[in-house]
């Protein structure tokens, strides 16, 4: 959400946010966010530098819904009917988190944003993502990020880092690959809901994706010939 700025929202950048999103959502399909704060406040590292780790979380989350609000005011001036669901009570703002009521907005054809994560510190905005997403029944987690994919190390500090166009659960883990804490990974992996890890400042990647593209990282169970290659 800060583009290239340092800190807060940019509004460009929320703006292309919500014009990816326009696309997906008028092809059809139900389009539910979870939404980070790392952009206004990072819990994990203010309690590194002496905030109490539950309070920084819980400081973390509220960014979260910050952004929430950002985004959801530019959807609608693009036409896009939200709803922001928080973790956190704060009737003013937002809807508290009910998962039949998320899911009957769904239906309705408006885009829900989860914010301030599971309401829970030491959690953190992946594993809110994993969870809402097999709460709401979804297909498949599309995990933003600045790159396009998972690589072996970090791309924009390592110049020879290997891309990965497929991953198992397991391969993640293993790995220590650090695109989605383990607790998400494992909540996935329990469920069988696949990942896809891609480039967001890429115009039109949601909307190839939803179409079938192979764009990013597909992280997903292990198929039938691997299994059997291993047990040989």
């Amino acid at each position: 959400m800060m583009g290239d700025k340092s800190y807060g929202v940019d509004p460009a950048t929320a703006d292309f946010i919500a014009r990816e999103i326009k696309e997906a959502v008028s092809l059809g399909v139900e389009v539910a966010i979870v939404i980070g704060g790392g952009n206004i406040f990072r819990g994990v590292e203010a309690s590194v530098k002496g905030i109490e780790r539950a309070s920084a979380d819980y400081m973390g989350m509220l960014a979260t819904v910050i952004n929430a609000l950002a985004l959801q005011n530019f959807l609608e001036q693009h036409g896009i009917p939200t709803r922001v669901q928080s973790a956190i009570e704060m009737k003013e703002l937002a809807e508290t988190y009910i998962r039949r009521r998320a899911i009957r907005h769904l239906e309705k054809g408006r885009t829900v944003m989860f914010a301030a994560g599971t309401g829970n510190p030491y959690f953190t905005t992946d594993t809110a993502a994993s969870l809402r997403a097999m709460e709401i029944g979804a297909d498949v987690i599309l995990k933003a990020t600045k790159v396009d994919g998972i690589y072996s190390s970090d791309p924009l500090k390592v110049p020879s880092a290997k891309k990965f166009t497929t991953l198992t659960y397991i391969d993640v883990l293993k790995k220590g690959l650090s695109i989605m804490d383990s607790t998400a990974i494992s909540l996935c992996m329990d469920n069988k809901l696949p990942i896809i890890v891609f480039n967001l400042k890429e115009k039109g990647n949601i909307r190839r994706i939803i179409k079938g593209k192979k764009i990013g990282t597909l992280v997903k169970e292990s198929n039938g010939a691997r299994t059997k290659k291993k047990n040989k």
